[in-house]
Order: C-alpha cells, then sequence, then structure tokens
C-alpha cells in the first residue's frame, strides 16, 4: 500500500503498526510510524491525529487468535462493550466510528491498490480441467453464502463435495485443512471471495504467497479469486511458487 501510494503521488505518508504483527520494513517507505499492541485504541487514534491525519486506510493483518488475547486500553473497553457480534465488520465499523469522532475519516484503499486486484481473464499456472471449472462454480455459490453469514470467505471443494469452509481459524488452516481432505490424490479447489455488500475500507481478500506455499504442500490444486475483489501480493515471489507446486490462480466472474 505504502509503495503504490508513493508511486501515484502520495507525499506523505503517516502509519500507526502493530507490534508482532506488521512488518518492520514498513518503517522504511513511510515519513512517520507509531507502534502500538493490539488493543491500544487511544495510542491508535493519537498517532494519526497528532500529525495532522484527516484520512486513513486500513490494510494489513491481525491474527485472528490476538482478537482474544488483547489487553483493551479504555476506549478500546468501551467500544467492545457496545458491540454485541464480534466479526471483522461491527468491529472495524465500530473502529471506523470512533475515529470519525476525532475527524479521521477511514477510506478505501481501493484506489490505490486497483492495480494490484485482477479481474475476468487472469490466470497463471496450469490450464483448468472441465471438472475444476464445475468446481469453481460450485464452490463460488458456497463462497458467497458462507461470507453473507459472517463465517468466513473461503472454501475449499472437490468434485461437488464441500471440504473445508473458513471460519475463525483463518485462510491458511482451511486451506490445509481442505487439502489433506481431499486424500493422496489432491485436486482441491479453494475459492476466495468477497461479501455481498463488502465493506472494502477494510478486510480486503487477499492471496499471498504464503497462500500458494500452503496449497502446494496441502494438495490444493486451484485457487480461484472473485474478479476485481481480491488483492493480489508480492505476485514474483506468487508465479515462482505457481512453477514450483503448479498450482493454478485464476479470477472468477461467474
Amino acid at each position: 500500500m505504502a509503495r503504490q501510494a508513493r508511486a501515484l503521488g502520495v507525499t506523505r505518508i503517516v502509519a500507526v503498526a502493530f507490534e508482532k504483527e506488521t512488518d518492520p520494513g514498513l518503517e522504511k517507505l513511510v515519513d512517520h510510524i507509531t507502534w502500538i499492541r493490539v488493543g491500544q485504541l487511544s495510542r491508535m487514534i493519537e498517532g494519526l491525529t497528532q500529525h495532522g491525519v484527516t484520512q486513513c486506510v486500513m490494510v494489513g493483518q491481525i491474527a485472528p487468535k490476538n482478537l482474544f488475547d488483547l489487553r483493551p486500553d479504555l476506549r478500546a473497553m468501551g467500544l467492545l462493550l457496545k458491540i454485541k457480534e464480534r466479526n471483522a465488520h461491527s468491529l472495524f465499523t465500530a473502529i471506523g466510528a470512533e475515529l470519525q469522532k476525532d475527524g479521521v475519516e477511514l477510506v478505501s484503499a481501493t484506489p490505490w491498490l486497483a492495480p494490484l486486484m485482477p479481474q475476468a481473464g487472469f490466470h497463471l499456472g496450469p490450464k483448468l480441467t472441465a471438472i475444476q471449472k464445475s468446481d469453481l462454480d460450485f464452490g463460488y455459490k458456497v463462497a458467497k453464502e458462507t461470507s453473507r453469514l459472517e463465517i468466513g470467505q473461503t472454501v475449499v471443494v472437490k468434485e461437488g463435495t464441500v471440504l473445508a469452509v473458513e471460519a475463525f481459524e483463518g485462510t491458511d488452516k482451511c486451506l490445509a485443512r481442505g487439502g489433506e481432505l481431499a486424500g493422496k490424490s489432491g485436486g482441491a479447489v479453494a475459492i476466495k471471495v468477497a461479501k455481498e455488500g463488502h465493506d472494502m475500507r477494510f478486510d480486503i481478500p487477499c492471496v499471498g504467497p504464503q497462500t500458494i506455499q500452503t496449497c502446494g504442500e496441502a494438495g490444493v490444486a486451484v485457487v480461484g479469486l472473485e474478479a476485481g475483489q481480491t488483492l493480489l501480493l508480492e505476485q514474483d515471489e506468487m508465479e515462482r511458487l505457481i512453477k514450483k507446486y503448479k498450482v493454478s490462480v485464476t479470477s472468477y466472474a461467474p
């Protein structure tokens, strides 16, 4: 995100980063960085407002387990007490509202990241078989439904059977479980989607080198990305791993 913003003419970037989560290399790409722990909502907001920030984007990842292993400050505690359902949408919407109270608008990162979001017709790796194409159709319908129910955005299928559905454990563990259940012959198909009305200000679906390595080691043969809705990270490294593991990565438009 920082590199893309610089390339597209953004002259000043202020970052708030999370200890043990954010890549330390970010420090070299921004003008100022504030390091905080997960749960320090007041410090997060101060890290922006003290530098005059009026608009911010939310990118990167917090490991799901840390949402249950945090030490919230008083402001975060008050926010959590107001939330009945703790999922990405409710949590980050509430954070966006807290930012707005201090004059910071949470905006979508997609205008800067659009070049990294494959559109229809994108494909890397081996050509898909007719069965794999059919599984993509099937998996897409299932993933759209599970995402609508706030369960998860990734499913793994094989020959019309659902092998794994992503939930709180995250994408990589879902892929590993699905690949294992596909049996020794492998050939599982994974697809990642955005839910209907997905708020792209946060939680942009992402696929990167780690995804491909997990698929290769687990026997997942195809990764389908919803066209125009998924961020492709470190594509050069991805292409190297795609050749190594012979995994197909393809955009999907119903």
